[in-house]
């Protein structure tokens, strides 16, 4: 048992290292890799909670999202408020908090689709990542990049290129040499990848820290 113990320990070490073999197969991108150290995390939220934060961050700093999350939880006695209990509160309320009258109709809206298909009883896992972002993107307000993160963040989806997202898209131009803008980089940042797959979720988290850098 000791042995299946350790054994089991070590999968985590022996799957980061067949992913970067594999990824390594990329000359360029094997420079990124290099270059920079990631961290594994765990996700600490449900899809429902991830939805609601997302919409508070847009557009803000980490700190002003972060301060404005905080208010937000403290009308509730729970970190994820169901979503019945925001439905309660009026849009005056939630903009009291700091958000702005769009967003306070945002978070109702996923608060509304959330109950109506009870998350809590989803299961995830039994949906691709393209159903999933066409499912959540119904809900006014929530676009496919919000999607994308939470396939990559929440759902821990391995193979996930957001190609919306500008850090991406500028760390790739950047990497590759690339002068293509518009539809024309998205298409070629997507023949770039394509090898990369089916691990492009960490390519794209070490290309985030290597632009950082």
């Amino acid at each position: 048992m000791l042995f299946v113990g350790f054994f089991i320990d070590l999968l985590p070490i022996i799957m980061e290292a067949k992913i970067l073999q594999h990824l390594s197969k990329d000359p360029l991108l094997k420079k990124a890799l290099k270059a920079v150290e990631i961290q594994a995390s765990k996700p600490e939220t449900t899809v429902y909670g991830s939805l609601l934060r997302s919409i508070i961050s847009q557009q803000l700093s980490v700190k002003a999202a972060a301060t404005i999350y905080g208010r937000f939880v403290d009308l509730f006695d729970s970190k994820t408020p169901n979503p019945a209990l925001v439905l309660e509160k009026s849009a005056e309320e939630l903009r009291a908090v700091g958000l702005s009258k769009q967003k306070s109709g945002y978070m109702h809206n996923i608060a509304s689709f959330a109950q109506e298909h009870d998350f809590d009883k989803m299961d995830w896992d039994s949906y691709t990542d393209e159903e999933i972002i066409k499912f959540l993107t119904q809900i006014k307000g929530v676009g496919v990049w919000t999607v994308q993160m939470i396939l990559m963040f929440t759902l821990e989806r391995p193979d996930v290129l957001p190609t919306a997202d500008l850090g991406i898209q500028q760390a790739i131009q950047q990497l590759y040499g690339l002068e293509e803008t518009g539809k024309a980089l998205l298409t070629k940042m997507k023949e770039i990848a394509a090898p990369w797959s089916p691990y492009q979720t960490t390519a794209c988290l070490y290309l985030w820290r290597w632009k950082d850098q």
